[in-house]
């Protein structure tokens, strides 16, 4: 794809900081679209296979001096953001690919007031981390939320990235992402670490036994530890609300299971659920006028009901909604 399609100024620069499965996939994915790219991590393992493949690898303050111009994209877990932040220049474009938004809004405005800041959160990714298991196509056709808190040219190269990169653009707010994410992602690994934990305790023929539902049930708790822990312990209010909700269908299930015998209403709300996901309404395309004013609104409000941008013409973004 030609990175400057669509674009209202000029192709920016894009730096990342953080090359794990994520990071390192957007580096890939950009320098692939035709941006020019470079890169640092804390992890040694990271920056030498990076440099292996011909990518231009550099420490955190290098990296974060050598163009001012450039869209920044922090790629790094969520504790490690605080002490990143505090090194970011003044006037710096930035986003971040993040699983959580409002703790890192916080963030921002507390140890990086002056920088130009959009929040992103790439829906995409493997069981697997670290550089080695990135790729520059992990992100088509992925949904890339991303959490503005203003309609400006900083927001278009956000999202002139993000669909430079294959994905496309869904707008929200930080609260609205991290309670959707809280049940479309966070619950899952904590669910699916049950599970593991459940059949493990089966004992060796469980395992022996355990074939396609129990994999996909439980394939995200193969997830490093640390990273599943800091992604869901950051966005702790929002996961309460959807592991309560669990739990009491959980008691229903178990209730019903334990007087009648039978799960119906369990099983067929679960169906129902797989269905909503599998067929999703018809899309209808708009377009955004990103100059006028109530353009944030509006795009709130088309990712609030599902819809999403596919693409910039100028100042027009180019959605379809549901």
């Amino acid at each position: 794809m030609d990175a400057s399609h669509g674009m209202m100024g000029a192709v920016r620069d894009v730096c990342v900081i953080g090359l794990g499965l994520i990071g390192g996939s957007v580096l890939r994915a950009a320098k692939a679209a035709g941006r020019t790219v470079w890169g640092a991590t804390a992890s040694k393992e990271d920056a030498d296979n990076a440099r292996a493949e011909g990518f231009d690898i550099v420490s955190v303050d290098e990296a974060l001096s050598r163009n001012p111009e450039a869209l920044v994209v922090l790629a790094v877990p969520m504790p490690a953001l605080p002490d990143l932040l505090r090194k970011i220049p003044a006037g710096t474009r930035l986003t971040d690919v993040t699983s959580v938004k409002g703790p890192v809004h916080d963030a921002v405005h507390r140890y990086a007031k002056d920088v130009r800041f959009v929040g992103g959160h790439p829906m995409a990714g493997t069981s697997q981390s670290g550089w080695g298991a990135g790729s520059e196509t992990l992100f088509q056709g992925a949904a890339w939320v991303v959490t503005p808190e203003e309609a400006d040219d900083h927001l278009n190269d956000v999202i002139q990235l993000a669909l430079d990169l294959g994905a496309h653009v869904v707008p929200t707010t930080p609260e609205e992402h991290d309670e959707a994410v809280a049940r479309i992602s966070h619950l899952p690994h904590i669910m699916a670490a049950i599970l593991a934990a459940v059949g493990a305790d089966g004992g060796p023929l469980a395992m022996a036994l355990a074939a396609g539902s129990f994999g996909d049930g439980t394939r995200v708790a193969g997830s490093r530890p640390e990273l599943v822990r800091a992604m869901c312990e950051g966005n702790r209010d929002a996961l309460l609300m959807a592991v309560d909700d669990a739990l009491g269908r959980l008691g229903a299930a178990r209730g019903s299971l334990a007087s009648t015998g039978g799960l119906a209403k369990t099983i067929e709300a679960g169906h129902e659920g797989r269905n909503v996901l599998v067929n999703q309404p018809q899309r209808t395309k708009v377009t955004i006028d990103l100059t006028k004013p109530g353009a944030l609104a509006a795009l709130r409000n088309l990712g609030s009901r599902g819809g999403r941008v596919v693409g910039l013409n100028g100042s027009t973004a180019q959605a379809e909604t549901s």
